[in-house]
């Protein structure tokens, strides 16, 4: 599982959950239950970053949420 931030939401003009992955541009999934757009997601990642290395697209590092003291 990669350690990149995901943000789910309820699309109602598709009616489907979708996943986000913000810090990988245009890199987004979907599926009927929270749990099928977050394993579609999964893929999704996996492929951005197999064509980012094909093509010599920088791979952004994973930064996670900040922590606020």
């Amino acid at each position: 599982m990669y350690k990149y931030e995901r943000i789910v939401f309820w699309s109602e003009d598709d009616k489907r959950f979708v996943v986000d992955v913000p810090e990988l541009p245009g890199c987004m999934a979907d599926g009927a239950t929270v749990a099928e757009a977050i394993e579609n997601a999964e893929i999704i990642i996996e492929e951005w970053i197999e064509v980012a290395q094909e093509t010599g697209r920088e791979i952004p590092q994973p930064k996670g949420r900040l922590v606020y003291a």
